[in-house]
Formats: structure tokens, C-alpha cells, sequence
């Protein structure tokens, strides 16, 4: 967005954005920029705040008054509940274990399935409570479709074929790792706590499923990959910052 907004203005259009990585708007340098420190994918900050949320969104449009850029402002709060002691939320579904064994294939595309079975119920209660809105969806993969891909990525890495003809194994892995991840996530909140936090999410999706273990092996791998699709996932788009202690790399 930050290049795409180079060439609106060239054709005078004013433009403002939401950079939830500032690091790439001070590299870019859009004419304008709000930088906010929210999670990647929420960058009005908390759900079900809307506020706050308007704050958030005033603020980025109030830069639209600056004449000349690049302008790159900080939003100075952080989400509601960011703080907050989250001791009481927790998952609706208690899990097995996570698969520690990252050498078996089957194991790991049986597993991952039965968490999809176990959480489809609590999907669709999630569902439901929002008027039928999901995140989920960008790949065009049912979810029972997508674990064997990611098995496979797990145990024979640049091997694996993308399950998809027009789209490189890369791209598929992104849009079908997104997708799962807003699955899990809108089923862990179908019973909404007003204090959970993106925090409490993180800290259940990558230490008590095996989706979050099977997501920082294939990252501690793309890291070192020579293929320049999944390196560049792996840097900032497969495991949120408050979440890396889990992997190799950092």
C-alpha cells in the first residue's frame, strides 16, 4: 500500500494509510502514513471496540491535512486489554498435545485435522454471533483441504508441490496459512471475554496447537530456505513478533 500510494498522488489523489510495520514505511515513505502498534491484521486495534476503533481511523484521517510528505506518524496507544492479566480466557476446546514428531507426515495431517473437527463447531457458533462474517476464505480451500499441504511443507519442504496451478507454493502456503489462522482464532472467541487480548490468542494458537507448532517449523525452515517466496514470508508474515521466542531464529 505504501507504493501504491506513491502513484495515487501522482495522479492527485491525497492519500492516507495504516502501516502496521513501520520499519517498511520508513523505507517506503508514503506521502502519509499512521503507524500503529497492533497486531498484523487488525490495525483499528481491538475487536468489538469501536471507540476506539474511530479514534484509530480519525487520527490517520486527520493526516490528510498535511500538504506535503512524507509525513509518518505514531498512534500513542496501544489496543484496550493489551495490559490487562488475561488469567481467566481461555480456549472453548481443550486439545491434545501438540505433535512433537515433525517427521510424520500422516501424524501431522491427522492431527491437524481433528483440531479443525474439533473447533468447526465453535467456528460456526462464531460465525453465526457476527451475522455470518469470517476473515476467513482468501485461498478458496475448505479447511479439511488444507493440512496435507502443510504436512508435506513440514516434512519435504521446497518439494512440495503447490496445490494450486496458477498460484507458487508460496503464495498458496500464505493465503491457506491466513485462512486457518482466522479459523482457529474466530473459533477460540466464540464465547467472547472482554479481556482477551491478541496476546492470550498468540500465546494459545503457538503453544497448545499443533497448527502453531507445524507454522514455526515451516518458518524456522523457510528462514533458511533458498527459495526467495517463502524466505521472505517467513521474515515477517508467519509468526507474530510476541511469538518468536518459539522459533530458531527470533
Amino acid at each position: 500500500m505504501s507504493g501504491l500510494a506513491h502513484y495515487l498522488e501522482d495522479e492527485g489523489i491525497p492519500t492516507t494509510l495504516f502501516a502496521l510495520i513501520r520499519k517498511h514505511a520508513e523505507e517506503i515513505k508514503p506521502p502519509r502514513a499512521l503507524a500503529v502498534p497492533f497486531e498484523l491484521g487488525r490495525p483499528l486495534g481491538a475487536p468489538n471496540e469501536p471507540d476506539f476503533q474511530r479514534r484509530v481511523l480519525r487520527t490517520c484521517l486527520e493526516l490528510l491535512e498535511e500538504e506535503a510528505g512524507p509525513v509518518l506518524a505514531d498512534f500513542p496507544d496501544d489496543a484496550p486489554g493489551a495490559d490487562v492479566d488475561q488469567e481467566g480466557w481461555a480456549c472453548p476446546v481443550n486439545f491434545a498435545a501438540p505433535v512433537e514428531d515433525m517427521s510424520d507426515e500422516e501424524l501431522l495431517t491427522q492431527t491437524l485435522l481433528q483440531e479443525i473437527a474439533l473447533l468447526k463447531p465453535w467456528y460456526e457458533e462464531s460465525k453465526q454471533t457476527r451475522g455470518g462474517r469470517t476473515n476467513y476464505g482468501i485461498s478458496g480451500k475448505a479447511p479439511e483441504e488444507i493440512p496435507a499441504f502443510f504436512a508435506s511443507l513440514v516434512v519435504n519442504r521446497e518439494d512440495t508441490a503447490s496445490p494450486f496451478k496458477d498460484k507458487p507454493a508460496p503464495l498458496a502456503f500464505k493465503q491457506m496459512v491466513d485462512d486457518l489462522r482466522y479459523y482457529y482464532m474466530e473459533a477460540a472467541i466464540a464465547r467472547p471475554d472482554d479481556r482477551v487480548t491478541d496476546l492470550d490468542i498468540g500465546n494459545w494458537l503457538f503453544g497448545e496447537t499443533t497448527l502453531g507448532k507445524v507454522i514455526v517449523e515451516i518458518r524456522d525452515w523457510a528462514m533458511e530456505s533458498d527459495d526467495k517466496g517463502f524466505k521472505a514470508l517467513a521474515v515477517t508474515a508467519m509468526v507474530p513478533t510476541h511469538q518468536r521466542h518459539h522459533t530458531k531464529h527470533g
